[in-house]
């Protein structure tokens, strides 16, 4: 059995006008503004209501292993993005485990 296949914006857009009463290209001008305020927002922390929260993260420096080689090498620090899903998400997708 295949897994079931994401969807794609065309399907979101569909869906979210269905369910809300609009237009189409009214449901994709609001995810666009969705996108760039969240890629805009992103360097503070950027959060979704229920659905988890789009942080900057500094790595420290460490130490590696080339793959090709096997030579030890230092990766230097950098920042990443990462998104945080809410506890409610979580929840709603992968039930708490009952002890």
């Amino acid at each position: 059995m295949a897994p079931a296949k994401p969807l794609t914006k065309s399907q979101i857009v569909q869906h979210l006008a269905d369910k809300v009463g609009t237009t189409k290209k009214q449901a994709t001008q609001f995810l666009e503004e969705l996108n760039a305020l969240a890629y805009k927002e992103a360097k503070k922390s950027f959060t979704l209501p229920g659905l988890g929260k789009l942080v900057v993260v500094a790595r420290k420096k460490r130490t590696g292993r080339n793959p090709r080689t096997g030579e030890t090498m230092v990766i230097p620090a950098k920042k990443v993005l990462k998104f945080r899903i809410a506890k409610q998400a979580k929840d709603a997708i992968l039930p708490p485990k009952t002890k």
